[in-house]
């Protein structure tokens, strides 16, 4: 009953989180990196309650790269600089579907979390693509 509670408080937290991101449209990559990385942590205390430790934290470490780089790329020195941080956030963000499927495939993690962690994910994936395509054609110009 008490995994239950705690399983309807992280989702209505979350859904809370994400209905802010949405309506704030206020670097909706930077602040949905950070939620990502929220879900990282909470994942990660759940599976050493498991009794699961070197994946997870190999997936702690690479699940919240993503949004330290990306807030480092806030401040990037140049253009140059943006892009090669997104560039290193785009491999952690693949790192971390790595760790996420081998824990899916390992049974630690059920198909329901994975499903949705990997969508949480795929869309970070797809929004730094984005950015770095549009980053590197200003380069260019």
């Amino acid at each position: 009953m008490k995994s239950e509670e705690i399983r309807m408080s992280n989702e209505e937290r979350k859904m809370n989180e994400e209905m802010r991101v949405k309506r704030e449209k206020k670097n909706f990559l930077k602040e949905k990196s950070f939620l990502f990385s929220i879900e990282m942590v909470n994942l990660y205390k759940n599976l050493i309650i498991n009794k699961e430790w070197v994946i997870s934290k190999q997936l702690l470490r690479s699940g919240t790269a993503v949004g330290a780089l990306i807030r480092e790329a806030e401040f990037a020195q140049s253009t140059a600089d943006f892009i090669s941080k997104l560039s290193i956030a785009l491999k952690e963000a693949n790192e971390a579907q790595y760790w996420l499927e081998l824990l899916n495939r390992t049974q630690y993690l059920d198909n329901g979390s994975f499903h949705q962690y990997h969508q949480q994910n795929d869309e970070l994936i797809s929004m730094l693509v984005a950015s770095i395509k549009t980053s590197k054609q200003k380069l260019n110009r």
